[in-house]
């Protein structure tokens, strides 16, 4: 069974309660609260839903103050690889400034401890433990000092989509028929000492979502291989009764690209109406299949761009510098990329059952994938399996975790069984 299916089985059966995970909607909703009301103001940031809206609302009319904020979150794109390295090492120090000596010992590993390749995973929180600290288990100061850490990293674009995945969960715990306990619930660690002249990690993640981000200032360089984005739903109303979509921008570029392929390439590229399962499920090592599908070595130059945008929505999640840097790499070695999809042909959500794509190459190896079911996550009216239940990966076959460990299998529940910076399990197992 692979890993997404076998996810959404355990979600179904799951009648967990561990306490050590949280304790129940009113934590988690404790958590939202600082996500959406926008208190993340260490320096007088702006609102994480305000920023939401700017990057990721569907709806067609538009405030003026929305419009202001998709012009500061466009802005906030802009920079180079050094500032974000300063400014998230930065925001990491304000963090551990924060926390207690315990908290410190649970947050911190060393930079080559192989607990930062088998602590994250599409799996719940109650199947595989992540490393370091629940935020559920924060104060609200600690908890905000914690998504600043986030918010320094990330573009204002891609920090909108990664909060839109988080208050998809919470808007699964307060609206859904699901009893999984770990919904909404998010960890983190940090690998290495915060440095703005050495290595070190940012890891980020929950049940939607796994961010990998090693920080270099030594090489000027940032990674986010591997990477796993998911989201369900993928369309939701948020608590300001805002549509929110927060892969509107994977859709939309996916579709850019298949749509500006000849019907001899699509016809390459297509595998068939049944949507794919994931072959290299986050949180599990990897063969990097190639080969099937259509060659990027067939694409035209705007084709090869189109494909560029599809990959910047994982490689592109920090600055400019930094995104440049990636997709030129990337670009070089296109001609020996492949590509292939299945499931809908048209970017219609009232039709099918989603779509699946595999882009894998020298220097990228992309899946997204609709899960066919909503491991019991129903909402009426919402549409919360297929479109509505996506898993996605990102890694790079030759530089995941800026090569400081290889990748192992997630182990299950107690997660990757390596002892934490002060030698015992994260949360104290």
């Amino acid at each position: 069974m692979d890993n997404g299916k076998a996810m959404d089985n355990m979600r179904l059966t799951d009648t967990n309660t561990n306490t050590k995970h949280g304790s129940g909607r009113k934590r988690t909703a404790w958590i939202a609260s600082v996500l959406l009301a926008g208190s993340l103001a260490l320096s007088g940031c702006a609102a994480i839903d305000t920023a939401a809206t700017a990057a990721s609302s569907t709806t067609s009319s538009t405030t003026s103050s929305t419009a202001e904020s998709a012009t500061a979150a466009s802005s906030a794109t802009a920079g180079t690889t050094a500032k974000t390295i300063a400014d998230t090492t930065a925001a990491a120090e304000a963090f551990m400034a924060t926390l207690s000596a315990e908290q410190l010992e649970q947050l911190t590993y060393a930079y080559d401890d192989e607990t930062k390749s088998t602590s994250w995973s599409n799996f719940p929180v109650t199947f595989v433990e992540r490393a370091g600290l629940n935020l559920t288990d924060l104060t609200e100061v600690q908890q905000t000092a914690a998504l600043k850490v986030l918010e320094s990293l990330l573009s204002g674009e891609s920090y909108a989509t990664v909060t839109g995945i988080m208050n998809g969960d919470q808007y699964l715990l307060d609206n859904s028929s699901s009893t999984e306990q770990s919904l909404g619930q998010y960890y983190i660690a940090f690998f290495g000492d915060a440095s703005d002249s050495s290595a070190w990690e940012v890891q980020f993640g929950g049940h939607h979502l796994g961010i990998n981000a090693t920080l270099d200032g030594a090489a000027d360089a940032i990674t986010f291989a591997p990477t796993h984005l998911g989201v369900q739903p993928a369309v939701y109303t948020d608590q300001n009764g805002t549509e929110v979509q927060p892969f509107s921008a994977i859709y939309e570029s996916a579709f850019a690209f298949y749509d500006s392929l000849t019907a001899e390439q699509q016809a390459a590229l297509y595998q068939g109406e049944e949507v794919a399962s994931m072959v290299c499920a986050p949180g599990s090592t990897c063969d990097y299949p190639t080969g099937t599908g259509l060659a990027g070595s067939e694409l035209t130059d705007e084709q090869k761009q189109l494909l560029l945008d599809v990959i910047a929505n994982w490689v592109g999640l920090a600055d400019e510098e930094t995104t440049a840097d990636a997709l030129a790499d990337i670009e070089a070695t296109l001609d020996d990329t492949y590509i292939n999809w299945s499931g809908a042909t048209v970017y219609d959500m009232t039709q099918g059952d989603g779509i699946s794509f595999q882009i894998s190459g020298p220097k990228a190896y992309v899946e997204f994938a609709s899960q066919q079911g909503s491991a019991d996550a129903d909402v009426s009216g919402v549409v919360t399996s297929g479109w509505g239940h996506v898993h996605t990966i990102y890694r790079d076959p030759t530089n995941d975790y800026a090569n400081s460990v290889a990748q192992a299998a997630s182990t299950g529940m107690g997660g990757g069984g390596a002892t934490g910076g002060g030698g015992t399990p994260p949360n104290g197992e």
